[in-house]
């Protein structure tokens, strides 16, 4: 029989009279459809504080207004210093304290949610890291308004508090995207190399030919455009070539070998292939979906 897994939590509660914990109940709704709030609140605490913690079915999100606190985990210790924010799963175990003699002053979430798991995977897809906000002021206002709403609440306050953690949690994300907001400036080459795709992507493109036109080495362009574009140069010609193709399919009279040639993908059954992957439909079924009021030939094309 398989054992159970223990809660555990120790901790000294060592935070002023004017800090805020709260706890809501989530309503089975917000359970069901959208991210929800477990705990929240405002500490500002002495040296004594700390929070030990494992097996929690929860994710916490620390920012920290102003002192010092160090958070343990993953193996690592890290330093939680103002304008920093932290995104940790609590089933993991976790420390976190005031660093001795400071005070340690933070906006603290405990949430969950059908893809809270997904959204904090793809922000650790490349190993757990803090958050450097770029822009402080915005952090610490969003989870100071879940607080707010959350001590006022009303019929409203479950949906707004899910759009205000989904968007804490795009700027975990972004920076997982970038590496970090403030160093995203995207390079001149990879400006250059994404505009001659949008133009010239009917042709036959090839990442040897696109780097020779900066000119840097293939592996240099391939690895700087996913990161500043977010997909590979081949994904993003693909992409490029599908949003064309659904284009000609709903505005023109183009056969699907037509539309096939026109876009530089070539070949229809390729074309085919690439619509039941991306899109889950054929190009013929994508035309007759969003084609109004139009009979559609067996060919795909608009009778």
């Amino acid at each position: 029989m398989p054992t159970s897994v223990s809660y555990l939590e120790n901790y000294v509660a060592g935070w002023s009279k004017d800090s805020i914990r709260l706890m809501p109940t989530a309503s089975e709704t917000a359970k069901r459809l959208f991210f929800y709030v477990q705990e929240c609140g405002y500490f500002r605490t002495d040296a004594s504080y700390y929070t030990e913690r494992a097996n929690l079915n929860s994710y916490l999100v620390i920012y920290t207004v102003s002192g010092k606190g160090t958070l343990t985990y993953s193996g690592n210790t890290y330093e939680l210093a103002p304008g920093y924010a932290c995104l940790i799963n609590c089933n993991e175990h976790h420390f976190y304290r005031c660093c001795p003699n400071e005070s340690w002053e933070f906006v603290w979430l405990h949430f969950n949610g059908m893809n809270a798991l997904g959204y904090y995977e793809e922000f650790v897809k490349n190993g757990f890291h803090l958050l450097q906000c770029p822009d402080p002021d915005r952090m610490e206002l969003m989870l100071r308004r879940i607080v707010a709403i959350h001590q006022k609440a009303d019929a409203t306050t479950e949906l707004v508090s899910s759009e205000l953690i989904t968007s804490v949690l795009i700027e975990f994300l972004t920076d997982t995207c970038t590496g970090s907001q403030n160093d995203f400036i995207m390079p001149e080459s990879i400006k250059e190399t994404k505009r001659y795709i949008d133009r010239h992507f009917r042709e036959a493109l090839t990442l040897d030919g696109l780097a020779a036109r900066i000119p840097v080495s293939k592996y240099h362009l391939s690895h700087e455009f996913k990161k500043y574009v977010g997909k590979p140069v081949n994904e993003y010609i693909i992409c490029t070539r599908l949003s064309y193709a659904k284009e000609l399919l709903q505005f023109s009279s183009l056969s699907v070998t037509e539309i096939a040639y026109e876009t530089g993908i070539n070949q229809p059954s390729y074309l085919i292939r690439l619509f039941k992957e991306r899109e889950s439909v054929t190009p013929f079924q994508f035309r007759r979906q969003w084609t109004v009021n139009v009979s559609v030939n067996p060919d795909g094309t608009p009778a």
